[in-house]
């Protein structure tokens, strides 16, 4: 078990295959959702992941303020299918929070969650801030951490 965290040009070509093919598995696939996945803001972003016997498990993007939006972002949170119900969401996620406090002295956290998921992330300290609406068809939610 291994946790990385890496800028784009710091990541392998194989690294990001694997992230990619990740995120397009669960994210275009699993969830039967057509959209770009590729946005031209993963050369801007740390990647946070982790690796079980070479292979990726969990992985969150993480955003630097004036990117996506004002406020610093978490996006792409997401745990492999054959890894989930082992905590690792849960584990990942404070990572990426800590590195967002530590590294980049940052204390406002915003993300767009899957509205179904606002428990998990409310456990995490987010609050919610818009009601629910669709993005790609997907119901979803802004909220904000403030540490």
């Amino acid at each position: 078990m291994e946790w990385c965290l890496k800028g784009f040009s710091d990541l392998t070509n194989e690294e990001l295959y694997e992230l990619m093919k990740a995120r397009v598995d669960i994210f275009v696939v699993e969830q039967e959702c057509a959209y770009p996945e590729l946005d031209d803001y993963d050369q801007q972003s740390m990647h946070c992941f982790l690796k079980i016997n070479e292979q990726i498990a969990a992985y969150v993007r993480i955003l630097p303020a004036n990117t996506k939006y004002k406020e610093v972002s978490i996006g792409r949170v997401l745990v492999v299918k054959e890894f989930r119900g082992k905590g690792y969401a849960t584990q990942i996620m404070p990572k990426a929070i800590d590195y967002i406090n530590n590294e980049w002295q940052e204390r406002k956290i915003k993300i767009q969650a899957q509205a179904h998921l606002e428990n998990f992330y409310n456990q995490l300290g987010f609050k919610k801030i818009s009601e629910v609406y669709l993005d790609d068809n997907i119901p979803h939610i802004d909220m904000i951490w403030e540490g």
